[in-house]
């Protein structure tokens, strides 16, 4: 049996050996996209060349619509293949038009690039930290082959008609209005194969595995010569434990070394750090992890405490097969 808690948790009671309580909490959904905030400025804009509104092409219904499955190394632009040794992939999806030609991308990551949706800043006129943690999907023509094939994966995975396109086009429009916010991790008990899943990521891959059940779901049949890995970024913890909003946390003087203790965490995770004090913040970062076993997430605008265990931290590269 389950049951979902006012906090969004969900708590699944199942009989294997003996009764046991797991929570396992899902990124939350709302109602439409708030408009961000003009403190989160992004240093490469987001989407530059996608339609503004966001929309996307109607395709005729008698059109055959290739689908391609991409990958690339993480700011490949930036770094070359230098995240691709370690696995660390950005995750996309091509779309090409029998009728007329044109090629397509689409594709689902941050509006302020990574960082600011991992830790937020510490801005002295707040007490609270400040996210800038919106993601969302990006939809433009064509497809850069040599940027996706170079050091990644370009390859056909099907074919839709247009009316699929079409079907699945409203589905990414819907989605994009009410899943808003990236998630770098996910939060599980083990590295384990049975392990407890605590929390779930919300990220590029992540949009990519639910276009393609969204597709499967309108009848398009998926497959690929290769193996479909995906980079995950886990942090291992024992049960977390449940802390409160802003609000409750930052604005009741009961819960001030609470609320120092949040503040002096992400300190050491703060953006735009000289060289010296990055070096240092990676000791403080190593005792607060691994020596004191302790992280705050900040997951659905409410604060947790994960009790930390190892590995810790690790980047897997897995498999997550087609649907």
């Amino acid at each position: 049996s389950s049951f979902l808690s006012p906090s969004g948790c969900l708590y699944q009671c199942t009989f294997y050996c003996s009764f046991r309580c797991i929570s396992y909490v899902t990124p939350r959904r709302f109602d439409h996209r708030p408009a961000a905030d003009s403190y989160c400025e992004a240093l490469y804009p987001f989407c530059p060349t996608g339609d503004q509104d966001g929309r996307i092409p109607y395709m005729r219904d008698s059109d055959v619509i290739s689908v391609y499955r991409l990958q690339t190394p993480v700011w490949e632009f930036k770094y070359g293949d230098l995240l691709g040794k370690f696995h660390i992939m950005h995750d996309a999806i091509g779309f090409s038009s029998s009728e007329t030609g044109a090629n397509y991308t689409m594709e689902w990551y941050e509006l302020f690039q990574l960082g600011n949706c991992t830790f937020p800043h510490l801005r002295p006129e707040m007490y609270a930290p400040f996210w800038c943690n919106q993601g969302a999907a990006c939809f433009f023509e064509g497809i850069d082959d040599l940027h996706w094939s170079q050091n990644g994966t370009l390859e056909k995975i099907g074919e839709i008609t247009g009316n699929q396109f079409n079907d699945m086009a409203q589905w990414v429009q819907d989605d994009n209005e009410t899943g808003i916010y990236y998630e770098t991790w996910t939060v599980r008990s083990d590295p384990g194969p049975n392990a407890t899943v605590w929390f779930e990521s919300y990220d590029c891959s992540q949009f990519v595995h639910r276009t393609y059940r969204k597709l499967a779901e309108l009848g398009a049949k998926l497959s690929s010569r290769t193996q479909t890995n995906y980079t995950k970024i886990y942090l291992y913890s024992g049960e977390p434990t449940y802390l409160g909003n802003d609000s409750a946390i930052f604005g009741q003087p009961a819960l001030k070394n609470l609320a120092v203790d949040i503040r002096n965490f992400y300190h050491t995770f703060r953006p735009h750090q000289s060289f010296t004090d990055f070096a240092i913040s990676l000791l403080e970062a190593y005792k607060k992890v691994v020596l004191d076993k302790s992280f705050y997430l900040y997951y659905n605008f409410e604060y947790w405490h994960l009790p930390m265990k190892p590995p810790y931290v690790q980047i897997t590269y897995e498999e997550v097969p087609l649907p």
